[in-house]
């Protein structure tokens, strides 16, 4: 049986990832997929954790750069996350795993509000936590949301689950000679500027210890062999290992 490298786990999922071949929007099949997924690692014994973001429905920056208000722009990019959030908890619920989601900006009719004291408690008791709404406030990304959420309940790790399969010198999908690497500490990945996560959200992981490790959710069992502490994607903290 396979056994967890990581007990608690902070897992941040792109909004992209969750419109499978579409331009936009939710796909029934990806986000069942995903659902799996989450129910598989859970089945370790970890407790999880979930950001999702939303640029399968609005981003508040491209909003910001089309002439929105930019504080506007990103309320309308946290509501928009509160959606991919609901869908996710619907399917894995239907999948019969329990979850909740928390939203830091409070709605109480259609889900509970943020505490890192609830968030707490329903972890414990072995239920897949999906925060929603970023930090609640604009100007910070759902990457920054994801670092601050995995502080917040001590997670050993922080996954960003994404379209490629780890961190490039430069973007993978435009050039056939980009390098992937395997590790990274936070100075090189901000001095490279590569745009794994956003400035604030890398600071911040660096300045309180806390590892990131990207990989390709769209490889089957890629997320459990990962916590599982298989060599998988790019692993990023404040020491280089290799």
């Amino acid at each position: 049986m396979d056994t967890y490298k990581y007990k608690r786990v902070l897992l941040k999922l792109s909004g992209e990832a969750l419109m499978g071949d579409a331009a936009f929007g939710i796909s029934n099949d990806v986000l069942m997929y995903v659902a799996e997924e989450i129910r598989d690692l859970r089945a370790l014994g970890t407790e999880i954790g979930i950001v999702i973001g939303a640029g399968n429905i609005f981003r508040g920056v491209a909003g910001a750069s089309a002439g929105m208000d930019r504080s506007l722009a990103d309320n309308m990019g946290m509501l928009a996350t509160v959606l991919n959030a609901l869908a996710l908890s619907d399917t894995l619920e239907k999948i019969d795993v329990k979850c909740a989601v928390l939203s830091a900006i409070p709605m109480e009719t259609v889900c509970e509000p943020y505490s890192y004291r609830r968030a707490h408690k329903h972890l414990e008791k072995g239920n897949i936590v999906i925060f929603a709404a970023g930090t609640g406030n604009p100007y910070f990304t759902t990457d920054t949301a994801a670092v601050l959420r995995g502080l917040e309940i001590n997670a050993d790790i922080i996954c960003k689950a994404t379209r490629v399969d780890g961190v490039y010198d430069k973007d993978p999908l435009l050039h056939d000679d980009a390098v992937k690497f395997d590790n990274l500490t936070f100075d090189e990945a901000l001095r490279r500027r590569l745009k794994v996560m956003d400035t604030a959200a890398i600071s911040l992981a660096m300045d309180n210890n806390k590892t990131i490790l990207v990989l390709d959710v769209n490889i089957p069992g890629n997320i459990k062999k990962a916590i599982c502490g298989e060599k998988i994607g790019t692993l990023i903290s404040g020491v280089n290992n290799e």
